[in-house]
């Protein structure tokens, strides 16, 4: 059975930064394309981060570029999300996504498996 949690949400102040963890488990390699999504009240769910399967393959949403930074511990099956200079209109609850094919996607419909997702509150 896939598994995937996430943790490390929690409310801070603008300018503040946090790190999201997502530990994985079930899944047959520790090293598949794994991305950040988010999703704020009333709206879609949107694209964050993706990392490969190697820590050099990344790519980012404009909104996050230069703040955050995603990074994989393939040993510890976990992905990570570090998000500096955090403002207001980063507020979400941001979910992990497992994408069992090659390559990165910055579409929803890219990944495979979900978590439930954490709570990310900035305030001004």
């Amino acid at each position: 059975q896939v598994q995937l949690v996430e943790s490390g949400g929690g409310l801070v102040q603008a300018g503040d930064s946090l790190r999201l963890s997502c530990a994985h488990s079930g899944l047959t390699s520790s090293s598949y394309p794994m991305g950040w999504f988010r999703q704020a009240p009333g709206q879609e769910r949107e694209f964050v981060a993706a990392i490969g399967w190697t820590a050099g393959s990344t790519v980012y949403a404009d909104s996050v570029k230069g703040r955050f930074t995603i990074s994989r511990d393939n040993a510890k099956n976990t992905v990570y999300l570090q998000m500096n200079t955090l403002k207001p209109e980063d507020t979400a609850v941001y979910y992990c996504a497992a994408r069992l094919r090659p390559g990165i996607s910055t579409n929803r419909a890219g990944y495979d498996y979900w978590g439930q997702g954490t709570q990310v509150t900035v305030s001004s």
